[in-house]
């Protein structure tokens, strides 16, 4: 079915694609009819929490946590819902999502679209879990204080999440990324941990930054006691491309950006000098990418764009072949392959 569906959702505009792909998953998950039984079980333990196996999705293709089951049923070890904003928010102009389909890459300007806290959150407590729930949480645009809604953000989805990540990466929403820095990175890192009672609190980073940059929010997130950093998001860099929707404005995404993403992952390993757990994100679409990944010092790794291209079976594939080369390469756990290259 997923075979006779990919053409007919890529004969249509991304975003509406994109929908109607949630709607479906939205009602397998209803029915619970997982789409891999049998998924490898790789287990990793990070913040307390034991994910079933590393590969999570990424924030942004389940915005509104209207398919949490359906993308656990994928074969997911962990979900990550959002990014949800105190209030409703329509997001950027259409058109606002665009394949690159020979490069097998997507750009996105969506600018933080969502129906906001309270409205995601119920779906969220009553959603069948197989895996570890992440919330994804960010500022309206128009907010007159950014870092109060964060502060309320994280408040509001911890009581109901596994982890809760404070999303300062994305690149739609002017001036978002200057909490990357200084003053205001250390209030917001301060009041968000506050917040969070004893809920793990994972922080997500743009791969878009020199080295002092990094060395500073390194410092910044062990100091404030963050769990994880995510490294990273979206890239504003553009690589070379192929697609004629490359000159478009946005946050480029998939395969061009796994170069860039897996040095910014070994970039971030030095400057925490390995006693930060580190989620890769960036260009993974297989299982050989994913295992990679963590071999150069992630503990756990996501994904969204590969999906796109590479169909539902994709989750299975890369955990099958995760738990593959680990076995080739002589280790009994994946936990035992992280920075060991």
């Amino acid at each position: 079915m997923a075979f006779l569906a990919r053409p007919l959702l890529f004969a249509i505009d991304a975003e509406t694609a994109h929908g109607l792909t949630i709607d479906m998953l939205a009602a397998w998950g209803a029915i619970g009819t997982p789409l891999a039984a049998g998924t490898t079980s790789l287990p990793v333990t990070l913040a307390g929490l034991t994910f079933p196996n590393p590969l999570g999705l990424a924030a942004g293709a389940d915005k509104d946590g209207r398919a949490i089951a359906g993308f656990f049923g994928l074969g997911f070890g962990a979900v990550e819902i959002g990014t949800l904003t105190p209030l409703p928010q329509a997001g950027n102009p259409r058109p606002r999502l665009f394949r690159l389909v020979p490069d097998r890459a997507v750009i996105n300007r969506m600018g933080f679209n969502n129906g906001g806290l309270a409205a995601a959150l119920p779906r969220a407590k009553a959603a069948k879990r197989t895996g570890m729930l992440g919330i994804n949480v960010g500022a309206n645009k128009d907010a007159v204080d950014r870092i109060a809604d964060y502060e309320n953000g994280v408040a509001a989805a911890a009581p109901i999440a596994d982890y809760v990540t404070i999303n300062i990466s994305s690149p739609n929403t002017p001036g978002l990324r200057d909490l990357q820095h200084g003053p205001a990175l250390t209030d917001l890192l301060t009041r968000a941990a506050a917040a969070r009672g004893t809920t793990p609190l994972f922080l997500k980073v743009a791969p878009d930054q020199e080295p002092a940059q990094i060395d500073e929010i390194a410092r910044a997130a062990i100091q404030a006691g963050i769990d994880a950093l995510i490294v990273g998001n979206t890239t504003v860099s553009r690589p070379p491309l192929t697609s004629p929707h490359a000159g478009e404005s946005g946050g480029l995404s998939g395969a061009p950006l796994a170069t860039l993403a897996a040095q910014r992952l070994r970039d971030f390993r030095t400057a925490t000098g390995g006693t930060l757990p580190l989620i890769a994100v960036g260009g993974i679409d297989s299982g050989a990418e994913a295992y990679a990944r963590i071999r150069a010092g992630a503990t756990l790794v996501q994904l969204y764009t590969g999906l796109v291209y590479g169909g539902p079976a994709l989750p299975r594939q890369v955990v099958s072949e995760m738990n593959m080369l680990m076995r080739r390469d002589g280790f009994t756990r994946i936990e035992d392959a992280i920075g060991t290259s």
